[in-house]
């Protein structure tokens, strides 16, 4: 069995939606989990161990072994994604009450002001600065 020569006869299952580095890795194999599943399960309840009909009988094993790593490092992408999200999200919020200076959005000019709060967005955490919001602590040069 191969990912190639069985993936034209998998019946088709819809997993769940995710917008990490996760999809792009399902997306770029042929099936996704459920459908491998599937296919090893089938093989499993179809053969015979006394007549293995392959050449090579555990080369399912082999390609579950290689399924898993996928999944794994899948996994390890998403993990770091967010653990470096909650990092920003904890080094903004740390920035509270402290005088920063930043490059002002709307004008590009550098400001000084104290960060009021921060505001978790869908693009990242935001930082009110002397009532002025929407300013990204990337823009942040100085913290006193």
């Amino acid at each position: 069995m191969s990912f190639t020569s069985h993936a034209t006869t998998a019946s088709s299952t819809t997993g769940t939606t995710k917008t990490t580095a996760a999809t792009a890795a399902q997306n770029s194999m042929p099936i996704n989990q459920d459908q491998f599943l599937q296919m090893l399960m089938a093989e499993l309840k179809n053969q015979n161990p006394m007549n293995p009909n392959s050449s090579d009988p555990m080369q399912f094993v082999q390609e579950l072994a290689q399924f898993t790593a996928v999944e794994q490092e899948t996994y390890t992408a998403e993990s770091t994604q967010t653990m470096a999200a909650n990092q920003n999200t904890a080094s903004a919020v740390a920035l509270i009450g402290h005088t920063v200076t930043y490059t002002d959005p709307t004008t590009q000019a550098t400001a000084t002001g104290t960060v009021q709060a921060v505001d978790i967005t869908s693009n990242g955490p935001t930082l009110t600065i002397n009532g002025t919001s929407g300013i990204a602590p990337s823009t942040v040069s100085e913290v006193s």
